[in-house]
């Protein structure tokens, strides 16, 4: 009888698949019926012609629900609800407002840096990833208010898929206001900023994280351990850029060699993994320390002085001042 039932759950599971919360953003309607999972049963969400715009997609993240599910059925409809509604998002030429076709955007690139930190060794994930940025980062290029609008998306859940895109956003616009905009390339920066966290699992240990101070021993040996553990986890994979090694490895680097794993000096970092570090400093204080960007700012421009380019300092914060975020 017990088999009987376990034989049972079995075959209902297998008429799900599951999807990513952050790709359900914006005013779409989805043409599919979404569930979540509680203790084993799959119990519906959000209904086929319901859209997962304001609050309901506001108690998911707050519940740091990273998946839903659909009938298998409903893989194609969902397939092209993705398309649809990523298209309409990037194009210049929509009706809808800046902040929804943001949040779409946004939403995203976060659902595609999860899916490929779950499997880095797969090349065809990595591939399309890495496509998908290079649109991402012309959109950051072209449209300033777009790139405005995303960061004034709330990392609610304290996620390393929303503080990846973030990074990305600003590393891009740092580096379109200084001297690096022509000849570099951003989209693997932006790439790069988007997978950097790839061996760094909060869930076990953010809130030692987010109160550095009181780090245990063994939270503190593994934070810093983060981005070499992370370098480890794609190894094997010649799919991979350099530039995105780079900045997986040295993003917690900089340039005073104080920083870690390996205490590299200026003169031995790529200069757009600098822009990265940078950025990724301020973020994290928004993040996962809870500042302000005006109390974010103050603690890297005056608590950690030295450690990062002035340039880049006096870059974000224009780019600060001209989003509203101080």
């Amino acid at each position: 009888m017990h088999m009987a039932n376990n034989e049972k759950t079995s075959d209902v599971a297998a008429e799900y698949t599951a999807i990513r919360v952050a790709s359900l953003r914006g005013d779409l309607k989805i043409p599919f019926d979404a569930f979540v999972r509680v203790a084993g049963k799959h119990i519906l969400y959000c209904r086929q012609g319901d859209s997962f715009e304001g609050k309901r997609l506001t108690r998911l993240k707050t519940k740091k629900l990273k998946k839903m599910y659909i009938r298998r059925d409903d893989v194609v409809p969902y397939t092209q609800y993705l398309e649809e509604s990523i298209d309409a998002a990037y194009d210049r030429n929509s009706k809808k407002a800046i902040g929804l076709r943001a949040e779409v955007i946004q939403g995203f690139q976060q659902a595609l840096a999860e899916k490929y930190m779950e499997d880095p060794l797969d090349e065809f994930i990595y591939t399309h990833t890495r496509s998908s940025i290079q649109r991402f980062t012309e959109f950051l290029q072209g449209e300033p208010e777009g790139a405005a609008a995303i960061l004034q998306l709330t990392n609610v859940d304290q996620s390393i898929s929303h503080h990846g895109v973030n990074v990305a956003v600003l590393s891009v616009a740092v580096a379109q206001t200084t001297d690096m905009r022509d000849g570099n390339p951003l989209h693997l920066m932006a790439l790069g900023s988007l997978i950097h966290d790839i061996d760094l699992d909060l869930s076990h240990f953010y809130e030692s994280i987010a109160a550095s101070d009181t780090m245990s021993d063994e939270a503190r040996a593994i934070y810093r351990n983060h981005p070499t553990q992370g370098a480890h986890r794609l190894q094997g994979s010649k799919f991979v850029d350099q530039m995105v090694i780079n900045i997986i490895t040295q993003h917690e680097e900089n340039i005073k060699g104080t920083g870690f794993p390996k205490g590299l000096q200026e003169r031995e970092m790529d200069p757009l993994v600098i822009v990265v570090a940078t950025v990724n400093a301020f973020d994290r204080l928004l993040a996962f320390e809870q500042m302000s960007p005006k109390e974010a700012f103050k603690t890297l421009f005056f608590d950690k002085v030295g450690l990062y380019p002035l340039g880049h300092l006096q870059a974000l914060q224009n780019l600060l001042k001209t989003y509203k975020m101080v």
